[in-house]
């Protein structure tokens, strides 16, 4: 019978983000597309939003949240404190049994296809990545995960994230119901950008929609300091019909502080999975260096 809690990112595609998210149906659609051009995605498993209707149901708490989230309404100034007390209800819960052997059945498979390789554990929620609206960054990420304990309580710690108090408030000024946006998890192979540099691109100018560039946001080490806004990254303009026909095509670069470095750290979270990283003052060599080479 077809797993319908667990699927492989691999068979994942854009049709499905009402099922595993905005950011896994985009990973799952590169692998597919881009893998036989040679652009490297890595690979991993997607815990599905029926996956997470199922661990609400199972613990007898959907009734609950959306209990806390029609309070909200009539007590807005009360964000915080229902944030709280929505995640701690998930928190609390326990994963069903048939839920719990999937994925770490799943998780089993994939460390003895990649020999051990820790993962990145994703939230992508049903409503992330919209042509209206994106949700994309509100939930959170759990890096270096290498055991099947860190990884089930990544995963509730992912679920959770779905009631942040600045989740909420999008939800709540985009007129969404919060009872109708699921969470799925993208468990993922972890690269070691932490002995180099990593960042994000764009294959348009995000502030004009200029299609002729490409962005590049670069920095040292792990790329979460960039995401979360935390430091300030080398950035790049590169021009798509000087880099097609071969020619030097960098129009700027502009070399940021890159004040932190972000890098896995050994030993185990005990619970917490905030440990499984360190963040370090950058050298002052390599803040004056670039991240990336032109090349």
């Amino acid at each position: 019978m077809k797993n319908e809690f667990v699927i492989p990112l691999s068979q994942v595609d854009i049709g499905q983000i009402s099922m595993v998210g905005g950011k896994n149906a985009s990973l799952g659609e590169m692998i597919q597309k881009l893998s036989r051009k040679g652009v490297k995605v890595p690979g991993g498993f997607v815990l599905t939003a029926t996956a997470y209707w199922y661990f609400l149901d199972q613990n007898q708490i959907r009734d609950r949240l959306a209990q806390l989230m029609a309070a909200l309404k009539n007590d807005e100034f009360n964000l915080q404190e229902t944030s709280a007390s929505a995640m701690n209800t998930i928190l609390s819960a326990d994963f069903p049994k048939d839920l719990a052997f999937s994925i770490e059945t799943s998780f089993e498979q994939f460390q003895f296809v990649n020999k051990d390789s820790q993962v990145a554990v994703r939230s992508s929620a049903t409503a992330e990545d919209l042509p209206e609206d994106s949700f994309a960054g509100m939930q959170e990420t759990y890096l270096n995960i290498s055991t099947k304990t860190e990884l089930l309580l990544a995963c509730k710690h992912c679920f959770a994230s779905l009631f942040t108090a600045r989740a909420i408030k999008y939800r709540e000024e985009k007129g969404y119901d919060h009872m109708q946006v699921a969470l799925s998890v993208g468990i993922q192979k972890m690269v070691r950008s932490d002995l180099a540099a990593s960042g994000v691109a764009f294959t348009l100018d995000p502030d004009t929609g200029f299609s002729n560039v490409i962005n590049i946001s670069a920095t040292w080490g792990l790329g979460e300091n960039l995401v979360k806004g935390e430091i300030t990254p080398d950035e790049f303009y590169v021009f798509k019909p000087s880099l097609i026909n071969g020619k030097k095509s960098i129009i700027t670069r502009k070399k940021g502080d890159k004040e932190k470095t972000m890098t896995y750290v050994k030993g185990k979270s005990y619970g917490t999975l905030h440990t499984k990283t360190a963040n370090k003052s950058t050298p002052l060599k390599k803040r004056l260096e670039f991240s990336i080479s032109d090349q």
